[in-house]
């Protein structure tokens, strides 16, 4: 029979295996579990979804010879590996037994093809399903082909015995999407507030471990879609959807939710929930718990007593705070300052109102970056970062406040290490959150770490595959890890989902750039930088393009209108500096990466092909050490 050599390296929820090296990790860090244990893991990991017998446990783990109650020891292998995980026998996410024949995994396996070049020398390139999703169970299909006439003889008798397929039951859903909630007030002007709760539901549930939940990016674009929601299920790669709907009338608020299994089209449960609108907080955690109940998901301590705790707000500090989530989320300079104003006022009238101090922490963060350019960084990020630190005075267990912080942490402070314990601390307490694992991708890539970096872009991607940023920042990540023809890839998937978004026509114009396609990429920053009404960062990968195709008199132009474009608060610096390389005077791009040191850069700006023809310059490398970058 063809031998079958499983893969090094396998991901399952928030744990990583190297089977080559017998090592557990958890979120990176390592997890210690003894050799049987750990072999009797990679026997179910090597075979996800197949029942392992005891027998087969017995033959691999003890020789003929040897004389040991191998029940005892299987048992207590098993329970070692639940230890490990956090799971449960009773309701296990990821190890199930089965009675009188052995255990199956049944957790979703992500073939990550070879230990990560971090840890372990280069392999082959890790292979990406269409749509830049890693394969999952990959070499699990060359069994298949192996077996297929063993496999369809046994489906065909159980057919016959069963008579039909079984239906999945609530205890198997593993991911879902909440819906955006009706509006049932009759009062358009409170759509904020119908949006809010489904945001405020989804982060909720997104704390639980044993689901992956939705990001509200992906989910809001199904406001108003008449799609029927298998079909929704499908586009999101869910097991459930949560839909509903909001109604308030004065101080008086019902939440009705309905959880539907879109595996089969199968109504599971629904409920209202009514109460005061100072208990909304408590009331949506209600929701979450009873959904967490109804599919028997394990929750930790921790999670248990999040969902048990009952939160008041002041009723008119959090109907600004939604206001100010609602304008945060459309992501304009305008709307920036709208959500600023709104959050602020959330604080006047509940000053211990955390989650508002984490909100405005948020909205200088991103009008202080680069993408945005709202603010100057440095007046944004002190006060994105005094806000962070606040929120965390109130309520030390807010990821989201986490999140900020660790931002904060490698684009302001430049302290990779201080942002290395905020990120872990908020996926520890918010695994579901899309924006930390987006965030984190780019602390690993400022580490050096840039296939970990990809591998975690491709995690929030599956927290918020809809999202057009994460999308694009991915085929940025790809293209720093070499890997221009992924680059190419996701950016063209990305204008599938919206030909008019500015940043993927601008990754996909430097991928082309990087593989010589020059007229190609010019087209395509040409177009970028209409979309973007002149974005600094496209018109200087413009100029750059221009360099490539020999027209240094356009480039040159081009570095003129962004050096007329800086103000004394932001001065463009960093795009001028890629410009002044392309175009040969190091010298110039070394000043003008000066001026963006002294305006308090984020250093991610580094790591861009466009400064490609610096990375050897000893001044280049000196503001890396001075930025934190590891040499």
């Amino acid at each position: 029979m063809l031998e079958v050599r499983p893969p090094g390296r396998l991901r399952f929820g928030v744990f990583e295996v190297d089977l080559r090296s017998g090592e557990l990790f958890k979120r990176g860090i390592k997890v210690r579990l003894q050799e049987q244990p750990f072999q009797v893991l990679a026997m179910l990991l090597e075979r996800p979804g197949e029942v392992v017998s005891r027998d087969e446990l017995r033959s691999r783990l003890w020789s003929a010879d040897t004389f040991v109650d191998f029940d005892h020891g299987v048992n207590k292998a098993v329970n070692r590996i639940r230890e490990a995980l956090g799971d449960s026998a009773s309701s296990p996410r990821f190890i199930e037994t089965v009675t009188r024949r052995g255990y199956r995994f049944i957790g979703d396996v992500v073939v990550l093809e070879e230990p990560s070049a971090d840890r372990q020398a280069a392999g082959p390139p890790e292979v990406s399903e269409p749509g830049g999703t890693p394969g999952v169970r990959r070499w699990a299909a060359s069994q298949v082909l192996v077996v297929t006439a063993l496999v369809l003889v046994t489906a065909s008798a159980a057919a016959l015995l069963v008579g039909r397929p079984r239906r999945p039951d609530a205890s198997s859903i593993r991911s879902l999407a909440v819906l955006p909630l009706a509006n049932l007030s009759g009062d358009a002007s409170q759509e904020y507030f119908a949006d809010g709760m489904t945001d405020e539901l989804i982060t909720t549930l997104g704390q639980i471990s044993a689901l992956r939940v939705i990001s509200r990016t992906s989910a809001m674009l199904y406001k108003g879609a008449p799609k029927p929601l298998a079909q929704i299920a499908r586009e999101l790669d869910v097991d459930a959807v949560v839909e509903g709907a909001v109604v308030r009338a004065g101080s008086r608020v019902r939440i009705t939710a309905e959880l539907v299994d879109a595996r089969v089209d199968r109504h599971l449960w629904s409920r209202s929930f009514d109460g005061e609108l100072r208990d909304a907080l408590t009331l949506q955690r209600g929701v979450a718990e009873a959904i967490a109940m109804e599919i028997r998901a394990t929750l930790n301590p921790r999670e248990r007593a999040t969902l048990r705790r009952a939160v008041t707000v002041d009723p008119e500090a959090y109907e600004a705070y939604l206001k100010g989530r609602y304008f945060w989320n459309r992501r304009t300079g305008e709307d920036f300052r709208k959500a600023s104003e709104y959050f602020s006022e959330a604080i006047a009238r509940d000053p211990r109102y955390a989650a508002a101090f984490s909100g405005l922490a948020d909205t200088y963060a991103l009008m202080g970056d680069w993408e945005y350019g709202v603010l100057a960084p440095t007046e944004a990020l002190p006060r994105s970062k005094a806000a962070a630190m606040k929120a965390l005075e109130i309520d030390p267990a807010l990821a989201e406040a986490h999140t900020s912080l660790a931002f904060l942490h490698d684009a302001f402070d430049w302290d990779l290490t201080a942002a290395d314990a905020e990120f872990m601390r908020a996926l520890e307490l918010n695994p579901g959150y899309a924006t930390a694992h987006h965030w984190y991708a780019w602390h690993l890539s400022l580490k050096g770490r840039t296939s970990d970096a990809v591998r975690e872009m491709r995690v929030a991607l599956r927290l918020d595959p809809l999202s057009l940023i994460i999308n694009a920042e991915l085929a940025e990540l790809l293209l720093m890890a070499h890997d221009v023809e992924g680059a190419i890839g996701q950016s063209r998937l990305t204008l599938e989902m919206d030909p008019r978004f500015a940043l993927a026509h601008n990754q996909l114009g430097v991928a082309y750039l990087a593989s010589h396609r020059t007229d190609e990429a010019i087209a395509e920053l040409q177009r970028a930088v209409q979309l973007s009404q002149g974005s600094a960062t496209c018109t200087a990968n413009l100029a750059r393009a221009w360099v490539a195709a020999g027209k240094r008199g356009e480039a040159t132009r081009v570095l003129h209108a962004l050096e007329r474009a800086s103000t004394s608060g932001y001065s463009n610096a960093a795009e001028i500096a890629t410009v002044q390389a392309a175009l040969g005077d190091s010298t110039g791009a070394m000043a003008s990466l000066e001026t963006a040191y002294a305006e308090r850069f984020n250093p991610s700006v580094l790591l861009r092909p466009g400064f490609d023809p610096l990375r050897a310059d000893p001044r280049f490398r000196q503001l890396e050490r001075r930025v934190g970058m590891p040499q």
